[in-house]
């Protein structure tokens, strides 16, 4: 078991220094394509938070008391993809029961969470490595917080860039990503935070 400060420091780790949107390059369809509205982007920071934690908890245990034991460690990507698409079936059902305008705002991100690589990059990291139950679940929270802000800090940007004078070149994807290039940039000075091991 890991002691308080390692867990900060996994959590720190996995939010700000490998950020999966920023220093991972993983979940950036979503990244550029929900983006515009801060609203959608919380929206979707607190989906693609929720699948994440969930699904790198039950990978671990699956992985750790089903697939090593059972010597089915072939069957990783089609029993994780399986547990991140129920998880989203269940999220779906419950965001347009409960909010048909947040449902409406996610369109077609909303299923592609399923889909959505930085959700199946956690999964099979836990999967790999050899951490404990709380420790997973440390990185997953920590992973899911630092997609969640990088999003959010993304659409507070575009949301920003409505009413700014942009030249005609840079409008539309180019300034995203050049807007995602240099936040890529920026989070790259956190990884002083945390003393090389």
């Amino acid at each position: 078991m890991m002691s308080f400060s390692s867990l900060v420091l996994l959590f720190v780790g996995s939010a700000l220094i490998n950020n999966f949107i920023l220093s991972r390059f993983l979940g950036i369809c979503a990244f550029l394509g929900v983006s515009k509205r801060l609203e959608t982007a919380l929206g979707m920071g607190a989906a693609v938070t929720f699948v994440m934690t969930i699904s790198g908890a039950v990978s671990w245990a699956i992985q750790r008391y089903i697939l090593v034991p059972f010597h089915l460690p072939f069957l990783q990507y089609v029993v994780f993809i399986l547990v991140i698409a129920t998880l989203v079936q269940f999220l779906e059902m419950v965001i347009r029961r409960y909010s048909p305008s947040l449902y409406e705002a996610f369109g077609i991100y909303l299923p592609l969470i399923t889909t959505n690589c930085a959700i199946l990059g956690v999964a099979l990291l836990v999967a790999g490595s050899d951490y404990g139950l709380l420790e997973t679940l440390v990185f997953s929270v920590g992973s899911a917080v630092g997609w969640t802000l990088a999003i959010v800090l993304m659409a507070g940007l575009r949301e920003e860039l409505e009413f700014a004078d942009v030249p005609l070149s840079l409008q539309g994807p180019a300034l995203s990503l050049l807007i995602a290039a240099i936040m890529s940039l920026t989070f790259m000075g956190f990884s002083g935070l945390v003393p090389a091991s």
